[in-house]
């Protein structure tokens, strides 16, 4: 998912479920809500279940619940099934369930149509444990459609015999299946058919903030997009870091930020950020301080403490994304030739007179040295070798939305002298 994406999509994907916020719960089940717009079929494992038609440009809600005949009184006042036999979801356990409201499940088949039989032509990006493809749907049949004919989706297959591969491939989808945020990049399904192990993915058409940064998309990112990127891939890990039990990525890096176009907005039209590649994430401490685990991450963006001690907390998430925000800053990648990009600037973000050392060559037109110094400051604090000492996301976001306000008062100050 990480890896620049040679092949643009004609439109952004769209998913079914597009509301900010995780249904609410009935008795410890999850509502699942629905758009009518569309026939939705809720498979088993082997892909046979059954399909619901609906109106359109309405939303209903369906409450699953273990003991239907309890709760028929509170349905009928609501307008909902009130039998098995009228019940959308049927003979699907309470762990199925909590997923049926968003993942769909795919056939093997449909998959291998979408993407032209996994075709070379197709292949769009290489992860650790599997390889990611474009393909095309038909979203009201969830069937394949021919290119530019339907919508573009990401495809990660699961190389063959690969045992952390599968562990991630569940971990993902079991994490990610339960979000849902404009900054994150969005799950819409899977295939569990056989042997095979697949994630199905919204199409995110810009790439990686890491392909643009380095060249391979060859995009020019100036400064008032670079903190446009930084600001929404520190909304998306803010959401994790606050979310009902706190989620730890574990491998924030520049490949695993992906940028798409906007819809929705006019003004700021493209670049706006999406965090992918859950594959490592775990649920964080609630009532102790650390979790103890074996290190895994990518080089240059693990935290020092996590590699001495094995003690993950989501304070090593923060300094992961220091490390992002120094490649935004310097364009300079996160491993150097002769070490790691933090030790190297960090003498220098603490020297405003230094600084210019460590800023992008190509920011040079564009960038203040007031913005550049504030931009270095919250660089300075991720990158603390003491975890306490690190701010937390949700600092990290209004230090940034006050840097970017400040340069859109600067930019109509400075219109308003020409």
């Amino acid at each position: 998912m990480g890896n620049c994406l040679r092949k643009r999509a004609h439109d952004p994907n769209q998913p079914v479920h597009d509301k900010a916020q995780s249904p609410p719960e009935v008795g410890g089940i999850q509502i699942s809500h629905l758009r009518k717009s569309s026939s939705i079929t809720f498979p088993e494992n082997r892909c046979q279940g059954y399909t619901c038609d609906y109106q359109p440009q309405e939303w209903i809600t369906f409450v699953y619940s273990n003991s239907l005949k309890e709760n028929q009184s509170k349905y009928r006042k609501q307008g909902l099934p009130t039998t098995a036999r009228d019940f959308p979801i049927v003979q699907v356990s309470k762990d199925e369930f909590r997923h049926a409201y968003k993942l769909y499940c795919f056939c093997h088949s449909v998959l291998v149509a979408a993407t032209c039989k996994f075709s070379v032509k197709n292949l769009i990006g290489q992860g650790g444990f599997g390889d990611v493809y474009v393909g095309f749907l038909n979203f009201c049949t969830m069937k394949a459609a021919k290119r530019n004919g339907g919508l573009a989706i990401a495809v990660k297959k699961l190389r063959s015999k690969s045992i952390q591969g599968h562990s991630e491939w569940q971990n993902e989808m079991t994490i990610l299946g339960r979000l849902n945020h404009p900054n994150l990049v969005k799950l819409i399904g899977y295939c569990s058919e056989g042997e095979h192990r697949i994630l199905v993915y919204e199409y995110v058409t810009k790439g990686s903030l890491e392909a643009h940064l380095f060249g391979e998309c060859n995009t020019e990112l100036n400064w008032s997009r670079r903190i446009k990127i930084a600001l929404g891939a520190a909304r998306g890990l803010e959401y994790l870091h606050t979310y009902g039990s706190p989620i730890i990525h574990r491998d924030v890096k520049a490949s695993n930020v992906l940028l798409d176009n906007a819809t929705r907005s006019v003004i700021l039209q493209d670049f706006n950020a999406k965090l992918s590649d859950f594959g490592l994430a775990k649920f964080g401490p609630i009532d102790k301080s650390h979790l103890s685990t074996r290190i895994l991450g990518t080089r240059g963006y693990i935290a020092p403490e996590y590699i001495a001690t094995g003690h993950l907390t989501l304070k090593t998430d923060i300094y992961s994304f220091g490390v992002v925000l120094l490649e935004i800053l310097s364009g300079t990648h996160a491993v150097k030739s002769d070490g790691v990009a933090a030790t190297w600037a960090k003498p220098y973000l603490s020297n405003k007179l230094e600084l210019h050392h460590v800023i992008d060559k190509k920011l040079e037109k564009s960038i203040r040295v007031e913005e550049a110094q504030e931009f270095a400051e919250i660089i300075l604090k991720c990158l603390s070798l003491n975890p306490k000492s690190r701010p937390t996301m949700t600092e990290i976001v209004a230090g940034l939305e006050q840097l970017q306000l400040i340069m859109c008062r600067s930019s109509h100050n400075s219109l308003k002298t020409v």
